[in-house]
């Protein structure tokens, strides 16, 4: 079955950003491509520390933020490499309170044999391949330790990414998604002539992003900013994840978000015959159900966009729009087409573009 024509464009695009290395803390390399792909659909680009802001005609109009940095390897001594998420973020905001934390012990085996490549953390210069031997959660450290194959020359600070393509099948892609997918989609709205602003922002999963968006709103926001944070969600099935086509959010483990545009992006969604339901109120019930059987309640987790409404006092607020997933923080991790559909056209509405009808 051929794609959706209106998501052509898009995937294209996004075929070729999931192949340029992102790691957690190495993210220049990827600004650079970003700003080259922006730049030919005309909008503005500045590149702040850990942030590329995209602009049009009409920056105050409406704003987006996606994260753009991937999970991967960093190397800390001779073959021994380390996740660099959390080697990034120094462990100061890794608090437990987020999923990536509780799923460390679970995801571990996943990575077995799993392609890699290093390279340059500045310019994106290839380094070389190979992939990972075996990987052990580190009971002193509170860390994933890995080593590779092929990759024994690299020096500390080296970073190492995942190997990766997107796979298309036929109501599906899957790849290294969080957060390069949604990411695609705020540059390809330029293309249909999008006029507000997009952030595009690094190190999310180390919990720093929201600190490099809150400097520049400080900078050049003015009284009321309202910012819609774009991500994927993760669910742990296909079954699950397919109840909804879109995730809402009334609130995480931070903070709770507008109201406001929270209650617009689900008007939206059911204006447009898009399914819709809220991430909390799902982890809410699931938590219900563990407390029944004595098993330890999940987090509600740790956004960027519950970071930035807690820590700037009520100067930046917003809400969250996601895309289902599954197989969280692997090389299979897997969005509905229809669900990407239903995601453009809310963006579109959001934006004051014609929108893109999903039937």
């Amino acid at each position: 079955m051929p794609l959706p024509a209106e998501l052509n464009d898009v995937v294209d695009l996004l075929k070729v950003l999931i192949r340029q290395p992102s790691v957690v803390g190495a993210e220049h390399g990827f600004f650079r491509v970003l700003q080259r792909e922006l730049e030919e659909r005309g909008a503005k680009v500045t590149w702040y520390e850990g942030l590329l802001v995209a602009q049009g005609a009409k920056p105050q109009s409406m704003m987006f933020s996606a994260h753009i940095d991937r999970h991967g390897l960093i190397c800390t001594g001779p073959n021994e490499f380390q996740y660099a998420a959390f080697v990034a973020g120094n462990r100061s905001d890794l608090l437990g309170n987020s999923v990536s934390e509780q799923l460390m012990a679970k995801i571990v085996d996943r990575f077995d044999a799993t392609p890699v490549m290093a390279y340059e953390p500045w310019s994106g210069a290839y380094r070389g391949q190979g992939h990972i031997g075996s990987a052990h959660v580190c009971e002193r450290r509170n860390n994933l330790i890995f080593t590779l194959e092929g990759l024994e020359h690299l020096v500390a600070g080296t970073p190492v990414a995942f190997a990766d393509r997107l796979t298309v099948a036929s109501d599906t892609l899957s790849g290294q998604l969080d957060n390069v997918l949604t990411a695609a989609f705020l540059v390809h709205l330029f293309s249909l002539g999008f006029e507000g602003t997009a952030f595009f922002t690094a190190q999310e999963e180390a919990g720093k992003s929201w600190r490099y968006l809150l400097e520049w709103f400080r900078r050049f926001g003015n009284t009321t900013n309202r910012l819609v944070v774009v991500d994927t969600s993760p669910y742990p099935d296909r079954q699950a994840a397919e109840l909804q086509q879109l995730v809402l959010r009334n609130k995480d483990a931070n903070a709770c978000f507008d109201k406001t545009m929270t209650e617009r992006l689900a008007a939206i969604c059911q204006e447009n015959g898009i399914t819709s339901s809220f991430k909390d109120q799902f982890i809410e019930q699931q938590n219900q159900a563990l407390a029944a059987s004595g098993q330890e309640a999940q987090s509600l987790g740790s956004t960027e966009m519950g970071r930035i409404v807690a820590a700037s006092n009520g100067m930046v607020t917003g809400t969250t729009l996601q895309i289902p997933t599954t197989g969280y923080h692997t090389m299979e991790e897997t969005a509905a087409i229809s669900a990407c559909r239903a995601f453009l056209t809310v963006l579109c509405q959001l934006a004051d573009i014609k929108p893109v009808r999903v039937p």
